[in-house]
């Protein structure tokens, strides 16, 4: 196993361990997400028809604002006792940190949607009319986008007063491009109107140019003052 590699399983390792330990950002994004499976099942009560039309956006966005919760915690540990600057200093490639976090989120969430679908279904009684196996790369590509633009921007806005507020402000209007392709791809395998294969390639696409482009620049923004 080469260093960049035990790195990154190292660090990645560590944060499961803790979370383990504490299960912060997991129960905090399974609250928020139950609170608001069971706020819009009673504020509204649709027809199957209904449900597969709206559903993508009120899972999406119940997944994307739980997100928020677990990433403003990311780097948050980091700062005490100046775990942080010891990061900074040491001679590790900034890169391994940061798939090891971003790798970290993508596994809490993915445990949350893991948890938080079936719900869904219950409540709204959904039945997928197209290829259902396409809400798994759907599910898989929409969860990186979110997590490892979140990663950078929580590395980003880590060191700012208002960091809780200042996450959400860059990553929301970031990740509307995703968001979107989220929606319409999940509506579309739940509608079976069309096939959601459109939605895919934009996601796929999105996360190479992100991951890509999140890779190139965290070292800048690790050991910014």
């Amino acid at each position: 196993m080469s260093l960049f590699s035990s790195i990154t399983a190292a660090s990645l390792a560590k944060d499961i361990r803790l979370e383990w330990r504490s299960k912060d950002a997991i129960n905090s994004m399974l609250f928020f997400a139950l609170l608001v499976v069971v706020v819009f099942s009673f504020s509204f009560d649709p027809n199957a028809e209904e449900s597969r039309r709206i559903a993508g956006g009120l899972i999406w966005v119940a997944f994307l604002f739980a997100a928020v919760v677990a990433l403003n915690q990311t780097w948050a540990r980091e700062l005490r006792n100046q775990v942080l600057d010891a990061y900074r200093v040491s001679p590790a490639s900034a890169n391994s940190l940061f798939l090891a976090k971003a790798l970290g989120n993508f596994i809490f969430v993915c445990v949350l949607e893991a948890l938080m679908t079936p719900l869904f279904i219950l409540f709204y009684n959904l039945r997928a009319l197209g290829p259902a196996w396409q809400l798994i790369p759907i599910a898989v590509l929409g969860t990186w986008a979110i997590v490892v633009n979140g990663t950078f921007f929580a590395a980003l806005s880590i060191r700012t007063r208002s960091r809780e507020i200042m996450l959400p402000l860059l990553l929301f209007p970031i990740s509307i491009p995703a968001l979107l392709a989220m929606v319409q791809g999940t509506a579309a395998v739940l509608g079976g109107e069309f096939s959601a294969r459109f939605w895919i390639a934009l996601l796929v696409t999105y996360d190479v140019v992100f991951t890509i482009a999140s890779l190139f620049l965290f070292e800048t923004v690790l050991h910014a003052e």
